[in-house]
C-alpha cells in the first residue's frame, strides 16, 4: 500500500505516498486544528463562570460566555481574572455592549458579533409605520 497504482494517461502530478498519509496521528490533529487548547486554574474558571451564571439566562450560556472570556482574554494577554474584574464594575446595559466588543478582538471579520441598537424614529415616520 506504499504507492498508487501509475495512471494511464500523462500527468505533471506526483504518485500519493500512502504509508504518509496513514502515519499522521489524526486524533491530534482535529484535537489542535485551530489552536492549542487554553488552560487556566479551576478557580479562575469557577468564578468566571459563576459570574455570568448570575447575569444570563441559564447555566450552559454561562458557561459558553465564560469559555470564551477566558479564550478571549489568554489570546490577547490578559489576564482572565482582570477582564472579570472590569466586567463586574459595568451596569447591566453596559455590559452586553462590552462583551461583545471584547469578544469581537478575536473574531473573523466576516463573523463579528452585532451590537443590539434600537434606532430612534421621527414621530412623523413612526405613525406611518404599524408594529
Amino acid at each position: 500500500m506504499s504507492q498508487l497504482n501509475p495512471i494511464k494517461h500523462p500527468t505533471n502530478l506526483d504518485r500519493v505516498n500512502l504509508d504518509y498519509i496513514t502515519l499522521r496521528d489524526y486524533q491530534n490533529y482535529f484535537n489542535n486544528f485551530f489552536e492549542v487548547p487554553v488552560e487556566v486554574s479551576s478557580n479562575i474558571d469557577a468564578a468566571i463562570i459563576s459570574y455570568f451564571e448570575t447575569v444570563a439566562d441559564n447555566k450552559e450560556s454561562a458557561r459558553a460566555l465564560a469559555s470564551a472570556v477566558i479564550y478571549t482574554s489568554i489570546k490577547q494577554g490578559s489576564n482572565p481574572m482582570d477582564i472579570l474584574r472590569e466586567f463586574q464594575n459595568l451596569s447591566p446595559g453596559e455590559l452586553s455592549e462590552y462583551l461583545v466588543a471584547f469578544l469581537n478582538l478575536e473574531r473573523v471579520g466576516s463573523s463579528y458579533l452585532g451590537i443590539r441598537v434600537t434606532p430612534i424614529t421621527n414621530k412623523y415616520i413612526a405613525r406611518a409605520i404599524k408594529f
